[in-house]
């Protein structure tokens, strides 16, 4: 299992020295973008990822938590998103939205919340390149990790076999060294963020997440 690296809960001011000592062990960043209407906050846009790649050589994962995603494809493109995933519960047509991010020769992802269920997807499953399964509610840091995200994440791993396809799997929410297991022999990927920036020597929470 890979982990992506969320940076909600870093210090942005001085964020370069916040992730210097893990960012050889990092196999993704994870860039939550909230717009406020989709989810009940705001964090940063395409300036700031733009920005933060100058200074980085690590895959960018990008999440779209926003209402209109379609209508920011490019941007986040151009500030050197390497996957776009977005939300089918957005405001958007989510295979136009599919489309639309690999015309411009990046990775296009889709998420769920916890209240979508894998069966409401089948039909976006042949095209995407990551799935990423919420297991919080999307919008904050620091939740608990919700036990029925194991199942979806089990069954789009049955799914992706009976039909050879070829998406990632990626969890988001609550993944600590207690839930890390639970999900470890479904997932590709698992997103922490809290676990390991905040802990007192976070290189040692990555690598323990990603010995797993």
């Amino acid at each position: 299992m890979k982990v992506s690296l969320s940076i909600l809960t870093v210090d942005y001011y001085n964020i370069e020295n916040s992730i210097k000592d893990i960012i050889d062990d990092l196999d993704y960043i994870h860039m939550d973008v909230m717009d406020g209407e989709f989810v009940p906050n705001i964090s940063f846009g395409y300036s700031f990822i733009g920005a933060l790649n100058k200074k980085i050589d690590t895959t960018i994962d990008t999440h779209l938590m926003i209402m209109h995603p379609q209508n920011y494809i490019e941007q986040f493109v151009k500030a050197g998103s390497d996957y776009i995933t977005f939300h089918v519960e957005a405001d958007c047509n989510v295979m136009n939205t599919i489309d639309l991010i690999h015309s411009y020769g990046v990775k296009a992802g889709i998420s769920i919340k916890p209240k979508t269920n894998v069966e409401d997807i089948l039909e976006y499953l042949p095209y995407v390149d990551m799935v990423l399964v919420m297991s919080v509610e999307p919008g904050f840091g620091g939740q608990s990790f919700m036990p029925n995200s194991i199942d979806k994440c089990k069954r789009l791993k049955e799914l992706r076999t009976q039909n050879n396809y070829n998406y990632l799997i990626n969890i988001d929410g609550g993944i600590n060294d207690k839930t890390a297991p639970l999900i470890s022999n479904y997932v590709d990927l698992a997103v922490s963020g809290s676990f390991v920036c905040n802990n007192s020597n976070p290189q040692e929470a990555l690598l323990k997440l990603k010995n797993i």
